[in-house]
């Protein structure tokens, strides 16, 4: 247990329960105080409290140089005052000239400057950038991230003696390069965080972050470098918190990630000249040299972690959006004028409704945990929309207890699949899938699913205030009232004729053309079509014609059909009732209810679809009334 004290200071106390012993100054301890700088050890990892440095303040004005030595703001040098004209030197940055008065020197470095600069020490570069991408990749949360980052920072830049990652939380404003340099920018440095911070080596001291130089930089939105040493003329009285400049540091740089997923951070380094050896110690000109090379790299370590965390920001929202779109609906519109393909468009699409039963003596049940309720629910809508997704639909919308899904949009199904044929599909599996788990009792609900196809709108519907993706029109409606009607006929799935005749397979129909097809579909599946072998699909299953209807809401009659999902222990047709069945639907199509009565009590008791036409010739005394044309009518 980790308890905070006063003066940077931690209790550090053994857990009962704790099987390992805490090591402290080489001893077994229950409980001791660590101050800055101590540690211990449990196992084999080793334990260091460092103290978390804070933010610079600028408690007092900077010193005011006298007129003769007011720093000037210039933009690189002078060709006359260059060694090598043509070399990286041409590529010195924007900078703060100091003179001797003024402590600190500051530098901004454009990134297309930088760009063109070459390392010193190209090799070695070379081999710490090779192993950062899977460095950066492989990294499973931020803070992960920042710590490889920082680690990268400390071994490519030999006189940094610690580096940080620091985020801005206000928006960034431009100021005037001048403004910076002669204005307190601590007037409008934004509240700033540190993310992370390492040290080279457990005894180094850690040094609060500049604000001042933060602040710079991301009004610049450019790297910026800060140098100071001690200056003959302004002496060691003055505070030299004013700047960049603590003990045993005398330079820091800060670098910005420049993308959204990483708005307001930056990357700050700081060290000191005695880091480094020769000339560049002591000489300024090589001293800014070699740390230009840092900050180059810094630079590119910042676009690869910006570029790669926002590519992860991005497929956290793909993902995210995944539960409001379809995939089918995203792969449409990645890379493309997602504007253009949201237009509603007409187009031929196969529409379903799924509606679970069960739902209201479930809902009683639960009445006082719905949260239960709508889990429950959830879980059975679930494996609709699995299917849905899976045969590349649409989900169109939720309708309390009920989903609709479509397909035909917004592309063509992939390998040329039919959407009525998906359709049926996804519907089949789902059945027979919320069935079965009926069946095991794990789920309190059935289902019945109703499939209508023809022309539709689908794309972005909706109203000035809000929009889904849904389709619309009346074969929407038609798909809802046959899901509607499989409650009459006590049947899970029912599809009307359009639907029907794209699932039906016959081997007379191999080798022929579509229209051939058409032609063997059509007497297949027509209602005076008696004696013949029933229509069956490409998955094997039955479609066994129910009769025309006209459903509610509809003024002309349709041709309904039940598709017949199979299921292992569950009473089946034989192919002999289902014939029978096609007979006596037939017969009381045609008005000879007599017939069709015979026929019907024929079949099995638990066969529901033969009670509603058994009820409706009990109701006539077995005789057809004058006029009858064949469809039942199912007013609301």
């Amino acid at each position: 247990m980790l308890t905070r004290l006063s003066n940077d200071r931690l209790r550090v106390t053994k857990d009962p329960r704790a099987r390992n012993p805490i090591f402290y100054r080489g001893k077994p301890r229950e409980q001791f105080v660590l101050v800055p700088g101590e540690h211990f050890v449990i196992g084999q990892t080793t334990f260091t409290l460092a103290r978390r440095p804070g933010f610079t303040s600028d408690p007092e004005p900077p010193p005011q140089p006298s007129v003769e030595s007011t720093p000037s703001i210039r933009r690189g040098l002078a060709s006359s005052q260059r060694d090598n004209a043509g070399s990286d030197a041409d590529l010195t940055p924007d900078y703060i000239a100091s003179p001797q008065s003024f402590e600190v020197t500051e530098m901004a470095f454009a990134e297309s400057a930088l760009r063109q600069r070459n390392f010193h020490d190209t090799q070695a570069r070379i081999e710490l950038l090779a192993r950062l991408p899977d460095l950066v990749a492989g990294s499973i949360s931020d803070e992960e991230l920042f710590a490889r980052v920082t680690d990268v920072l400390l071994r490519a830049t030999p006189a940094s003696s610690a580096v940080a990652i620091v985020r801005a939380d206000q928006p960034e404003t431009t100021t005037a390069s001048s403004d910076l340099a002669n204005s307190d920018s601590g007037d409008t440095a934004p509240q700033m965080q540190i993310l992370h911070y390492d040290v080279r080596n457990n005894d180094s001291t850690s040094h609060d972050v500049s604000t001042k130089l933060v602040t710079a930089t991301l009004h610049r939105r450019e790297s910026v470098l800060h140098l100071w040493e001690t200056s003959p003329l302004r002496g060691t009285s003055l505070p030299a918190s004013d700047y960049t400049a603590t003990e045993n540091v005398d330079w820091a740089f800060c670098v910005p990630l420049r993308s959204e997923a990483c708005r307001g951070w930056v990357l700050y380094v700081t060290g000191s000249r005695t880091g480094l050896v020769g000339e560049a110690a002591n000489d300024s000109r090589t001293l800014v040299d070699r740390l230009s090379d840092d900050v180059k790299f810094a630079e590119v370590v910042g676009s690869l972690v910006s570029g790669m965390r926002q590519a992860n920001q991005f497929q956290q929202r793909h993902a995210a959006m995944r539960r409001f779109f379809a995939p089918v609906v995203l792969d449409a519109i990645a890379g493309t004028d997602s504007e253009n393909w949201l237009q509603p468009r007409e187009c031929e699409l196969s529409v379903m409704f799924c509606d679970l039963r069960g739902f209201s003596r479930t809902s009683e049940m639960h009445s006082d945990q719905l949260l239960v309720l709508l889990e429950q629910v959830s879980a059975a809508l679930g494996v609709m929309t699995k299917h849905i997704l899976d045969t590349e639909g649409v989900i169109g919308d939720f309708h309390g207890d009920a989903a609709m899904g479509f397909w035909g949009w917004p592309l063509p199904l992939p390998h040329g699949t039919d959407p009525m044929v998906a359709a049926s599909s996804a519907a089949a599996r789902a059945a027979a899938d919320i069935r079965r788990d009926y069946t095991k009792g794990a789920s309190d609900f059935r289902c019945g699913i109703g499939i209508a196809s023809g022309k539709a709108v689908a794309g972005r519907i909706g109203t000035v205030d809000q929009v889904k993706v849904t389709a619309f029109g009346p074969v929407v409606n038609l798909a809802s009232r046959l899901e509607g009607l499989t409650k009459v006929f006590g049947v899970e799935i029912l599809v009307d004729e359009v639907t029907a005749k794209h699932l039906v397979v016959s081997n007379s129909t191999i080798g022929t053309d579509s229209a051939e097809d058409d032609s063997v579909a059509t007497a297949a599946l027509s209602p005076t079509h008696s004696g013949a072998t029933p229509a069956i699909t490409g998955d094997g299953f039955h479609l066994r014609t129910l009769g025309r209807v006209r459903a509610a809401g509809t003024q002309t009659p349709i041709e309904i059909y039940q598709l017949i999902v199979p299921m292992e222990n569950q009473p089946q047709l034989t192919q002999t009732q289902l014939e029978l069945s096609q007979q006596a639907f037939v017969a009381f199509a045609e008005g000879r209810w007599d017939d069709a009565y015979q026929q019907l009590h024929e079949l099995p008791a638990w066969d529901r679809p033969k009670d509603v036409l058994l009820q409706r010739i009990l109701h006539h005394h077995r005789v057809a009334p004058a006029g009858w044309d064949g469809v039942l009518e199912f007013p609301k």
